[in-house]
């Protein structure tokens, strides 16, 4: 019995094609994604404690089951308008160097498998977010997944 996987369009691919897992989310218009591997859960809002003397966009700290966890605001880390957190907002906890850290998005919208051969290096200049955070852009049929490095996005 032969294993084979479809591609987002529901092409056949072969077993050498290479395949992303992607969390999918949503701030404003556009569309992104990490890493799945990355990813240890999604949870609804929750209270956040404020930090003093943190940086603008890290909203606080949350109680996630005995441990503390950093949040950061990816909209006001991409400089983006803020908007009022609704019932779709999550907060994505991932692992970054071995520390959990929490960002809010605006909703989380699917997961994903795509071949390596849908994705492409960001542009030099990419409008909405600096492409030093941007690993590859997915073309999905009629829309286009921005690849972060969430490293580098916390890195600055």
């Amino acid at each position: 019995m032969t294993e084979t996987t479809t591609d987002i369009k529901g092409v056949a691919l072969g077993k050498s094609e290479a395949l992303v897992q992607l969390v999918c989310f949503k701030l404003g218009e556009g569309e992104f994604g990490v890493d799945i591997l990355k990813v240890r859960e999604i949870i609804r809002m929750m209270d956040i404690t404020h930090v003093p003397d943190e940086p603008e966009y890290v909203e606080g700290v949350i109680n996630l089951r005995g441990n503390v966890i950093p949040v950061v605001d990816l909209r006001k880390r991409f400089g983006m308008e803020g908007r009022t957190q609704d019932k779709h907002t999550r907060i994505i906890v991932m692992e970054t160097d071995g520390t959990l850290t929490g960002f809010i998005v605006d909703a989380v919208s699917e997961v994903l498998r795509i071949p390596t051969s849908l994705t492409e290096p960001p542009p030099h200049i990419v409008a909405g977010v600096n492409a030093e955070y941007i690993t590859a852009i997915g073309k999905l049929n009629d829309k286009l997944l921005t690849l972060l490095d969430i490293e580098k996005v916390l890195a600055n």
